[in-house]
């Protein structure tokens, strides 16, 4: 626990790391299509799993934290499932939760694959994937897995969360992914994280002795037998569905021990937790890779040019690294559309600064940001979204970072284009300056790239590159 710093340098609220990641999970339960507060569900079931086990104190801690972060690797499979199988990434994620193995997998992809496409495209579709099943099943929870351990270890978490997170999909008989790790050799973390969500998915849906008698049917396949009667035991007790449900049950999560012992919560750590969910954020679309990254690189420059304060520079550079978390609530059925959106796809688009202020609002520490992140589509002229803000509504913040945005989705290189030269875009924001972008935020940009020494492929080189964004989509994506 430390005190957190606001953006004028001042003490911020106290933060626990526990509260912040809490808050955060609420946009992996978007992007994996669950309720909100799946993972923080989860860590309440594991937390009583871990009580029965008695396992030692540092497990635990462990096991929280897998729990609050087992889905960070979740959208990085998100357009390849929209691509393979034609169908919204959301549903077939909320779906496939709730169905084993091929016994009732492969139905469900029969019945939902390319439908409402044409009778021939829909052949061409099913046949691949039935006929790739296995490749296709292990490339989805290779990246998934393999990107939510890496971005576990970015975050400072402990080697035995990463590999937890990396074998969160195999099963008991060999026959989960994407190692084909059998009984003990499945982490234990990994075990007990798997049944949770199974847990929660079954409850939630259907009852708490449905889920009951899934853990069941599932002993000595998917899970481990001897914690099946773990499982059971809680879930059948008479309280377990009420408690599930409770208000009560997030401050709960947020405010035991393992939420507040861990490493200090400071500025750099602050830094290092944005940039790794603004890797989240990008892969969760090809046609968007590194924008957060290059959007707070921009929003920087903008406020050195502005003589901003450092501690200010710096807060507004982490939410820009966030401002488009609540896209990963959008289908990539519409971020991956070729073309133009229809008026009810874009109404979607256009809900996902809404989106994202629930999540960071949920942190008293990034209360301030998130109202900063909600207006970063919105105009001086009233015309943007999501609440049409104008004139002295939109703050200084508001405008620098709706520059920065703006600028990026101008200049970025797209897989059906390069990036746009500067004089070009620089036409257009011409044309946009005291109407749709601030016009003193956009000389700062301006000067601060005329000191950097264009191209902008010298501003845009030292960006991370995410090969498991970099994904085989169509070409002609509608900027949104």
């Amino acid at each position: 626990m430390t005190t957190g710093t606001n953006f004028d340098g001042t003490a911020g609220p106290e933060l626990h790391l526990g509260e912040v990641l809490g808050a955060l999970s609420h946009a992996l339960d978007m992007t994996e299509g669950q309720p909100k507060g799946h993972c923080i569900r989860c860590a309440w079931i594991g937390m009583q799993v871990a009580e029965a086990l008695d396992l030692p104190p540092q497990m635990r801690t462990d096991l929280y934290f897998t729990l609050l972060m087992k889905d960070t690797g979740c959208s990085s499979n998100a357009a390849r499932i929209n691509e393979l199988y034609m169908m919204d990434d959301l549903a077939f994620k909320r779906t496939f939760k709730r169905v084993k193995g091929c016994r009732e997998g492969m139905p469900f992809v029969l019945r939902s694959a390319a439908r409402g496409a044409s009778p021939l495209t829909r052949l061409k579709t099913l046949r691949h994937v039935i006929g790739h099943r296995d490749e296709i099943g292990q490339e989805l929870v290779r990246n998934r897995c393999g990107r939510g351990a890496e971005i576990a270890r970015r975050m400072r978490f402990s080697e035995e969360v990463a590999e937890a997170i990396a074998s969160l999909d195999e099963h008991w008989d060999g026959g989960g992914r994407p190692l084909g790790q059998q009984g003990d050799q499945i982490p234990l973390l990994s075990r007990i994280a798997l049944m949770a969500q199974v847990t929660d998915v079954f409850t939630l849906d259907f009852g708490a002795e449905a889920a009951a008698r899934e853990m069941e049917n599932r002993a000595g396949v998917w899970f481990d037998p001897d914690l099946v009667r773990v499982f059971t035991s809680l879930i059948r007790d008479p309280g377990f569905a009420h408690d599930l449900l409770s208000p009560e049950l997030e401050q709960q999560v947020f405010s035991c021990a393992h939420a507040l012992h861990t490493a200090e919560v400071n500025e750099d750590y602050l830094d290092e937790i944005s940039h790794a969910f603004s890797l989240v954020i990008d892969a969760k679309s090809p046609f968007t890779h590194g924008h957060s990254q290059r959007v707070a690189r921009y929003t920087r420059m903008i406020c050195e040019q502005l003589g901003l304060a450092t501690c200010h520079t710096r807060w507004m550079t982490r939410a820009a690294l966030l401002h488009d978390i609540g896209k990963l609530g959008i289908s990539n059925t519409i971020l991956d559309k070729p073309g133009k959106l229809t008026m009810d796809e874009m109404d979607i688009v256009r809900k996902h600064p809404v989106w994202g202020y629930d999540v960071l609002s949920r942190v008293g520490a990034f209360r301030r940001m998130a109202e900063v992140i909600v207006a970063h589509h919105e105009r001086p002229d009233g015309k943007g979204y999501p609440y049409g803000l104008q004139g002295e509504a939109l703050t200084r913040d508001m405008r620098i970072m709706a520059v920065a945005d703006v600028f990026d989705a101008l200049t970025a290189d797209r897989p059906y284009r390069d990036a746009m030269p500067l004089e070009e875009a620089y036409k257009i924001m011409d044309k946009m300056s005291g109407t749709g972008i601030d016009p003193d935020c956009y000389a700062a940009l301006q000067d601060a790239i005329t000191a950097s020494g264009w191209p902008a492929t010298s501003l845009q080189g030292d960006c991370e590159w995410d090969s498991l964004a970099q994904v085989s989509t169509k070409s002609g994506q509608q900027s949104a």
